[in-house]
């Protein structure tokens, strides 16, 4: 039986969050895959996208509740991952970013604010880049510009990242210092170790290589230059000690994209998120409020 990590850390952890009205889970099918989203919250619709073996279930829950009390949310398990399936072949992040335009064509959403985290935000700069018409405001977390630009994590991190060997104990205690600072993935695994492994444990090893790839692809080509014909308001932040993608890729980001802000997290993480909650979803709907003709 599939247990969503969202469900069961709010569940778990946090009794008493705030009402959003009611969820929905619903399917599309695209180019060769079957897309599973949720919709919670009111207002504007925001499509949030997921990084590297994670799923729609995988925020943290404080965080998504922020969100969600400003704007309807829209959050995809990416194909192959989750609830969603695709037919086994390898993909790029291209293909995810169509399948993001798919998602909001078929939902009949003219223009969307676009949240991306890792390797949702290589998405979300592709969807910018590809579907602009689509894309009303952009929100890049912990994400780089790929290509020649982008620093990379050390080797060490990246094999460590895509280690699927051991117990899904072994991969949460491998996981969780990765993203976040040594003190805090301490205190991380002791409250949640066990949901992080229970998910590693429906991670399919094949489709963590196919994401791999499609990341490596993306850091031989990535956005580069064509960053500059992104024309949404573009909001980046990142964790002062990510290890996983250096923070020094959000000022490159900065400085490649027109209407870019850019916010650092002290002694954040990969996963700057679920250490600064309320702070970081009050950021986000703070930017979107925002006319963007004051951007």
């Amino acid at each position: 039986m599939w247990i969503d990590t969202f469900s069961e850390v709010t569940r778990r952890f946090n009794p008493r969050v705030y009402p959003m009205g009611a969820e929905s889970l619903a399917t599309i099918q695209v180019d060769g895959a079957k897309i599973v989203y949720r919709r919670l919250g009111n207002g504007c619709p925001l499509l949030v996208l997921n990084g590297f073996a994670a799923t729609s279930g995988d925020w943290d829950p404080l965080f998504i509740h922020g969100l969600a009390s400003y704007s309807e949310l829209i959050l995809l398990d990416n194909r192959g991952i989750g609830r969603s399936s695709d037919d086994g072949r390898p993909f790029d992040i291209a293909q995810l970013a169509d399948d993001v335009a798919r998602v909001i064509e078929m939902l009949g959403i003219e223009r969307a604010n676009v949240l991306g985290w890792s390797m949702g935000g290589f998405m979300a700069q592709t969807l910018a880049l590809q579907h602009p018409d689509r894309v009303n405001k952009l929100i890049l977390l912990s994400t780089d510009p790929g290509g020649t630009d982008a620093d990379l994590a050390s080797p060490a991190v990246w094999s460590q990242l895509i280690d699927s060997s051991g117990t899904p104990y072994d991969q949460a205690r491998r996981l969780l210092p990765l993203l976040f600072p040594s003190d805090v993935a301490e205190s991380f695994y002791r409250k949640f170790g066990d949901i992080v492994a229970a998910a590693r444990a429906r991670l399919s090893p094949d489709l963590i290589n196919r994401q791999a790839a499609a990341m490596d692809a993306w850091h031989r080509n990535g956005a580069g230059d064509r960053l500059r014909g992104i024309n949404a308001p573009v909001l980046i932040a990142t964790g002062s000690e990510d290890v996983v993608i250096p923070p020094s890729n959000a000022l490159k980001l900065v400085n490649a994209i027109p209407s870019a802000w850019l916010a650092q997290f002290p002694h954040g993480g990969h996963a700057f998120m679920a250490q600064y909650p309320r702070q970081l979803a009050d950021l986000i709907n703070c930017f979107l409020a925002i006319d963007a003709a004051k951007l």
